[in-house]
């Protein structure tokens, strides 16, 4: 969590969330001076727990193990951790040194001695029989019947009454994950250090309650007993642990759709909007400041250009070897970095190539101004290239000066602001009056996109990307012939006096199945440029929610054909208040 000082126009909870001193009306969210002003959450709470994964079952004897070449029966604890492998022996992850590197120390570890003495190597353990279980497993699943399904549909409901809902202050509001992460095989994003760890299986003696005093706590199963049961009523999560992997701590909230998740986003993009108004004048300073005499100031104004021009996460200190060797801006080293001095007129120019958030690598090469340029030249001098390059910065400096220049500001609220504002722009230059609605809603993805790369957003391809594609494309090419042959029938009606008759209605068809034919190979084109780009991430963090529900208002687009059912609840406050002429 990123440190921040306290001002008098703010106060920040317990939790880190900010509570601004200023008020507003939503319909839907009921803020009021009072709620906004004080670091109370709530006075009462009350809810029944997580619901944890279930045991595991062992398999069926039928189902083999074999090491090399010979059947082997494993303890249930191994047998468990074997079965987390074999269901991802179609997937790339199992193919990564790495992977099975980690994967296999841990796997020893669930061993019995006996086990350990025998099984030495991963190349000779044969999962296949396990594998096939488990996908025979999946198709039974989606063969089942109707009842079945619906027998299953009754069940989560019933749990989801019980469970996915709070008492909060005299009101009923749903919680988000109630649910607690099964065990499995830590997978990570990027080119990740620990992936293919074992994530342990969480149990009711790692869990904190947080609850009123004066509410009915939650039991935990029989025979169990909870880590703690505290009653902070300064921070909003229900249930927190600390998972193995990275040693972060996880936690139950409420639902994005609750009255205070929708109070705290309004706040988060109102702080972003504040920015907007002053952002020149902070420009003006870091400006200035890359002209300072002192070598702390310089590294923090070139720092923050960075931050501002390309979206760049501030970066957080961590321990030596404990995670990734991931970087933000401020704890950049010299080898991150490359400079392309000025050549027959060619502007200066940055290479960036470094691991950013979840090992996703950052690469971007960018014309910077000269004095920036001569700056980074000044910071690199005598440095080794594991040095850090900006030696005299780091996340809580950089904030503490962001402070200082409004209140509320740190590194993310740029994030968010360039994010935002970038949106905004891209769809008043993309959108097109004249376009069909798939048509506007591909200019909406292009936007969303550029938001994406400037906020380094990436994915892999998903795995059924080829056959999907391949799919769609079938289905444009029968469009085609059909569209051939209402084009036929159409000119025959024209030559031939006696079906004159139904030459409208032939010109109709050719019409429906042009459109028809047009919404396809949008639908080709917008997967096709969005395969490696997560446009999820930026739409539900960083983009304020009111400029696209006013971009759709403004333009007739169902704002459904935006957001799904789940986005559009976190989002109601925005879809109540925004109206077509809202201006980010």
């Amino acid at each position: 969590m990123e440190k921040r000082k306290q001002r008098k126009s703010q106060r920040r909870s317990g939790n880190g969330e900010l509570i601004m001193s200023y008020s507003c009306t939503i319909p839907t969210c009921k803020l009021s001076r009072r709620d906004t002003q004080t670091v109370v959450k709530w006075k009462f709470l009350e809810h029944k727990g997580p619901v944890f994964a279930p045991p595991y079952e062992p398999l069926p004897s039928n189902v083999k193990f074999y090491y090399d070449g010979k059947v082997m029966r494993l303890s249930p604890e191994a047998e468990e951790v074997a079965t987390f492998f074999a269901k991802m022996l179609d997937h790339e992850y199992t193919t990564k040194d790495i992977f099975r590197k980690n994967f296999f120390k841990d796997w020893r570890k669930e061993m019995t001695a006996e086990e350990k003495a025998k099984i030495t190597d991963l190349k000779k353990c044969n999962f296949s029989e396990m594998n096939e279980f488990f996908k025979a497993q999946s198709e039974a699943r989606k063969a089942m019947t109707k009842e079945e399904k619906q027998k299953i549909k009754e069940d989560n409901e019933r749990i989801l009454q019980e469970y996915g809902f709070c008492i909060m202050d005299n009101h009923r509001e749903r919680i988000a994950n109630f649910r607690i992460e099964p065990p499995g095989l830590f997978r990570g994003r990027g080119d990740h250090p620990k992936m293919g760890m074992l994530k342990r299986r969480i149990r009711p003696e790692d869990i904190i309650i947080n609850c009123s005093k004066d509410s009915k706590h939650p039991e935990p199963p029989p025979g169990t007993r909870w880590k703690e049961v505290r009653h902070d009523n300064k921070v909003t999560w229900l249930v927190s642990w600390t998972e193995n992997i990275q040693g972060s701590i996880k936690y139950i909230m409420l639902n994005p759709s609750s009255r205070i998740k929708g109070e705290k986003d309004w706040q988060k993009y109102e702080t972003a909007r504040r920015l907007k108004k002053c952002v020149d004048r902070i420009r003006n300073q870091y400006r200035e400041d890359w002209k300072s005499k002192e070598m702390r100031i310089r590294q923090r104004a070139v720092a923050l250009y960075f931050i501002d021009k390309l979206a760049l996460r501030a970066g957080n200190e961590k321990e030596e070897g404990e995670t990734a060797d991931t970087v933000g801006c401020c704890s950049l080293r010299v080898e991150h970095i490359k400079l392309y001095p000025e050549n027959d007129g060619q502007e200066y120019v940055v290479e960036f190539d470094f691991l950013g958030k979840d090992s996703i690598r950052y690469y971007n090469k960018v014309p910077v101004e000269k004095r920036v340029f001569k700056n980074l030249q000044l910071f690199m001098e005598n440095k080794e290239p594991d040095d850090d390059l900006f030696d005299r910065l780091n996340t809580s400096i950089l904030n503490k000066h962001l402070q200082e220049l409004m209140d509320g500001l740190t590194a993310k609220v740029f994030r968010t602001y360039n994010a935002s504002i970038t949106l905004q722009q891209q769809l008043k230059e993309l959108t097109n009056a004249e376009e069909n609605i798939p048509a506007k809603i591909l200019s909406y993805n292009r936007a969303n996109r550029a938001v994406a790369i400037l906020c380094n957003h990436q994915r892999a391809p998903p795995k059924t990307f080829e056959k999907s594609m391949q799919n769609l494309q079938t289905k444009i090419d029968a469009k085609r012939e059909q569209l051939s042959d209402a084009k036929r029938e159409l000119k025959s009606a024209k030559a031939d006096a006696k079906v004159r008759k139904d030459e409208k209605s032939k010109k109709s068809a050719v019409q429906r199945i042009e459109e028809q034919l047009m919404k396809l190979e949008v639908q080709a084109t917008d997967r096709e440029e969005n395969k490696q780009i997560a446009l999820g991430t930026s739409k539900l963090n960083y983009l304020d929610p009111r400029i696209s529900v006013a971009w759709c208002k403004k333009w007739g687009i169902p704002v459904e054909k935006i957001y799904n059912k789940t986005q559009r609840e976190k989002f109601a406050w925005a879809i109540d208040m925004a109206d077509e002429d809202f201006e980010f």
